[in-house]
């Protein structure tokens, strides 16, 4: 029988009236799907298992469970709509009691619920089918038996395989994934506005280059990835409802009358989904590819990101703040390990591989269609769940993050060759032909210091206005428009 009381986790993946904030939701959910510790040792993923209560937040949305759920919401928006139609005639309208009571299935769907399907599917052995015969012994119980027959009706698995997909992966994307995006941008910013003026010694090839800001180079990321954020944020979620091969035969032949084209955009739109007009059997997941390569671009960026603060952190111009009971190394205490970034760095890649994958096989299918995209879509929150665990790790370790402000001076002063480059350009201004040769002779291979770049400048034949500015210049105060394009691209949005 069925269970009569919906699990707290079913009433929250619902998400009607639900305004709680991203970490008040992500503490509930950590809270109500965590894992004993033996499921946890025993799981083959360490998405269930090490990492089991950061990714609870996803799995009312990304779970078996969830696409039962998902599947059965489809099911029955079906049958309700049916019931509008005044032109199927078999289908008589429903009572606001039974569309509540319909309605109620899909919210308070339950573990009970997904066991019971799932011993229907172990004799069916087709998954779809186990959730049309779970409905159907729903609606024998009450007053809608008279139209148990017509659950599922003119369907095929694929109108509710790619409608159920559609909406979990968006509501995934929306409800979890993308304010956690935001909470990393928000962290970037906050940095990149503290230090838009902190000088900070530029490295092109891993050399000493031209000095820039530390916020300037944050800002940088932020503004790559917000572009990508927005993208995915404008993402279209597509859906199609149109029969085995995708032209509506059995609808047409039990309804002529009845406009079955739009009936079905409709029913697509009124799921918060973009109509396909035009499919095979299946929905051809173009839109699927352009949402793996978004979250395939966004990765890549963040895993540059994550590199570049390592790299800050191993030069020691950042340093990581740890709590008294961490440990960075099992035999030197003194260590602070960059392990959040190195974590991070570990999950993009795994979610880039796996999304590259599902990009170039989901819109590739047999003739009307072949099975293999129903194994390969269900490892997509698998690739989302680990770019969703890397932005988890980026946050925590931003948080620990602290500028070290006398490091950042102390590797300016010793690096006052960085200046060549102004120098010799303010020379070529003047008509040197020989500006860069001069420079390279002076400063490639030979320790640079203020005083001897200084002597050289006093003999220069320059402009006075020129060469002032030139003898007042130094690695820090060498910068440009640094501080002012990182303020004016965070401030743009």
């Amino acid at each position: 029988m069925p269970c009569r009381r919906a699990s707290a986790q079913s009433q929250f993946a619902s998400g009607a009236g639900n305004v709680r904030s991203f970490g008040v939701q992500y503490a509930l959910l950590a809270k109500l799907n965590r894992l004993s510790m033996t499921e946890s040792l025993r799981a083959l993923s360490p998405l269930d298992g090490r990492y089991a209560e950061k990714t609870a937040a996803l799995r009312p949305f990304l779970s078996e469970w969830a696409l039962m759920k998902y599947r059965l919401t489809v099911e029955l928006r079906w049958l309700i709509a049916l019931s509008e139609e005044e032109g199927v005639a078999h289908v008589r309208q429903f009572t606001a009691a039974e569309n509540s009571w319909l309605s109620s299935l899909c919210t308070d769907f339950d573990d009970c619920a997904a066991r019971r399907v799932k011993a229907i599917e172990a004799r069916t052995k087709h998954d779809v089918k186990a959730i049309e015969y779970y409905i159907r012994e729903r609606l024998r119980d009450g007053s809608l038996r008279d139209v148990e027959a017509s659950a599922h009706f003119a369907c095929t698995s694929d109108d509710i395989n790619n409608l159920a997909y559609a909406m979990m992966i968006r509501d995934a994307i929306r409800r979890i994934w993308q304010p956690a995006a935001h909470a990393v941008l928000a962290r970037i910013a906050v940095l990149a506005r503290e230090t838009a003026g902190t000088p900070m010694l530029a490295r092109t090839h891993g050399q000493a280059a031209t000095p820039t800001t530390l916020g300037k180079e944050l800002a940088v990321f932020w503004h790559r990835l917000n572009r990508q954020l927005k993208q995915i944020e404008a993402q279209a979620y597509l859906g199609k409802f149109n029969g085995a091969t995708g032209a509506y035969n059995a609808h047409r032949v039990a309804y002529p009358d009845v406009d079955w084209r739009d009936l079905s955009r409709r029913f697509v739109g009124g799921l918060g989904l973009t109509f396909n007009p035009l499919t095979t059997q299946i929905e051809p997941h173009d839109y699927l590819a352009e949402l793996a390569h978004a979250l395939m671009r966004f990765n890549t960026i963040l895993l540059d990101f994550c590199r570049d603060v390592w790299t800050y952190i191993s030069l020691g111009l950042f340093r990581q703040g740890a709590a008294a009971n961490d440990i960075g190394s099992s035999t030197m205490p003194h260590k602070v390990n960059p392990i959040d970034f190195e974590n991070a760095e570990a999950n993009l890649g795994i979610s880039r591989s796996g999304l590259a994958h599902l990009a170039d096989k989901l819109p590739v299918s047999r003739m009307q269609r072949d099975l293999s995209d129903s194994s390969a879509m269900r490892n997509y929150g698998v690739a989302i769940a680990h770019s969703y665990l890397a932005l988890l790790s980026v946050e925590r370790g931003l948080e620990k993050l602290s500028v070290d402000h006398a490091a950042l001076a102390a590797e300016l002063d010793d690096a006052w060759e960085v200046l060549a480059e102004a120098i010799q350009t303010v020379l070529r201004k003047q008509g040197y032909a020989d500006a860069y040769e001069r420079l390279k002779t002076l400063t490639r291979g030979r320790q640079v210091t203020p005083e001897g770049l200084r002597e050289f400048i006093a003999g220069l034949d320059l402009p006075s206005a020129d060469k002032a500015r030139l003898m007042e210049l130094t690695p820090a105060t060498y910068l440009g428009y640094a501080e002012e394009l990182a303020l004016d691209a965070l401030e743009s949005e």
